[in-house]
């Protein structure tokens, strides 16, 4: 079991720490710490950070990752819009999301909505190295399409 500190800010005092959902589900839920009287509105086509009221301290060899919640995005066109945002672990700041609205109508923002789910990853440690000459591949440069569609074979 591999331990995360959470601090709540001041503005998410009252507000649960992200949660599982389930046992089993992969990514914590966290939820927008805006004022109660003060709902934000995301405007169609918009896009807005949103704060949570959260610093964390993520382990060394660690990274969070901010993805949008499926439920969100199908049934109001809500998502992040870097999904996935990363949450390095030397960052100590408050974890905001960027979310964006694609659908049609505006969307309300309220205290404790649930906005997007926090997956903490490891991160392998990548050592970039610069050479004269790659190991070819049967792919070679193809690049966007060149491996086909839906059983296709690329040529």
């Amino acid at each position: 079991m591999i331990e995360v500190k959470i601090r709540h800010l001041p503005h998410a005092e009252g507000l649960p720490i992200p949660h599982r959902a389930t046992e089993e589900a992969a990514g914590f839920d966290l939820a927008a710490a805006v004022a109660e009287d003060q709902p934000l509105t995301l405007a169609p086509g918009a896009r807005l950070l949103v704060p949570t009221g959260i610093i964390m301290q993520l382990p060394e060899g660690f990274e969070g990752q901010i993805r949008p919640r499926s439920g969100l995005a199908l049934r109001h066109g809500i998502t992040v819009l870097n999904a996935p945002g990363t949450v390095d672990s030397d960052y100590r700041g408050e974890v905001q999301v960027l979310l964006i609205n694609h659908g049609d109508a505006p969307f309300a923002i309220t205290r404790g909505l649930r906005i997007a789910q926090l997956v903490i990853a490891p991160v392998s440690p990548i050592y970039l190295m610069l050479a004269l000459n790659l190991d070819d591949t049967r792919r070679g440069s193809g690049g966007f399409g060149s491996t086909g569609l839906q059983g296709e074979s690329a040529q």
